[in-house]
């Protein structure tokens, strides 16, 4: 019999996390729900946690906190809920790593809806945690180490990524010398369907080339395929 997925709910109105687990748990999710960071801590160091539905406005850390810290450890989904619904707000939680964002008040069939999209994604994605992935890959004299989520030049000096960047770095990584289409790449990366209003691919390919100190005019990691997209020309090295 399949176990179900564990969804970890942190949010400080105890009304939400009762409908929600209530609710999750009506639709086969098998469901912990907390009110703040240090109990999102010991559920995560209490067992295996699928996917975590983060409120924003929490007592303590808030969940951008809480989600960089995270995004540390592991790359478990997020999805980030608020009662603040500003851009800014939105955009900082997708790059502290939010695989997904939601304002309140929300229909919680559009939030199961996303969770379940999320969890597809999450078990499809290149180097899943289900996959036994190498903690550390090295490509043109780089090294990322996938555990601690550090890219590390050449020279030896830690790179900072936000969370898209990694997530973008790591499809590339793991699709070395194949071409990936702009669409492949957004659906890789969250799916169109939950971020319609998802910043361009080609922008974050820009960010992540930059970070990687690569030529935009002749890049020689990172290369544009015109009319195609864009293709990882390196060789990679994984390493357990």
């Amino acid at each position: 019999m399949t176990t179900p997925e564990h969804i970890l709910i942190v949010d400080d109105d105890a009304e939400i996390r009762s409908l929600l687990g209530d609710f999750l748990q009506k639709n086969g999710y098998r469901t912990t729900a907390v009110a703040e960071g240090k109990g999102m801590l010991a559920a995560l160091d209490n067992g295996r946690v699928d996917l975590i539905v983060l409120d924003l406005m929490l007592p303590g850390d808030d969940g951008l906190v809480l989600c960089r810290n995270l995004r540390a450890r592991s790359d478990i989904p997020v999805i980030m809920l608020t009662a603040r619904g500003e851009d800014m707000d939105r955009i900082l939680g997708l790059e502290m790593g939010a695989d997904d964002y939601l304002p309140k008040p929300f229909n919680p069939r559009e939030l199961l809806a996303r969770i379940k999209s999320i969890l597809r994604r999450a078990k499809a994605l290149p180097g899943s945690r289900e996959t036994g992935e190498a903690a550390r890959i090295r490509f043109a004299g780089w090294e990322l180490d996938i555990i601690s989520r550090q890219l590390v030049s050449p020279q030896g000096v830690v790179v900072p990524l936000s969370g898209s960047e990694f997530r973008l770095l790591r499809i590339f990584l793991s699709h070395p010398s194949r071409v990936l289409s702009r669409d492949q790449l957004m659906d890789l990366m969250r799916g169109r369907e939950t971020d319609p209003f998802e910043r361009s691919i080609d922008v974050q390919v820009s960010r992540l080339r930059h970070r990687l100190a690569d030529d935009a005019k002749e890049p020689a990691i990172i290369k544009t395929v015109r009319g195609e997209g864009y293709i990882l020309a390196t060789q990679v090295e994984t390493k357990k």
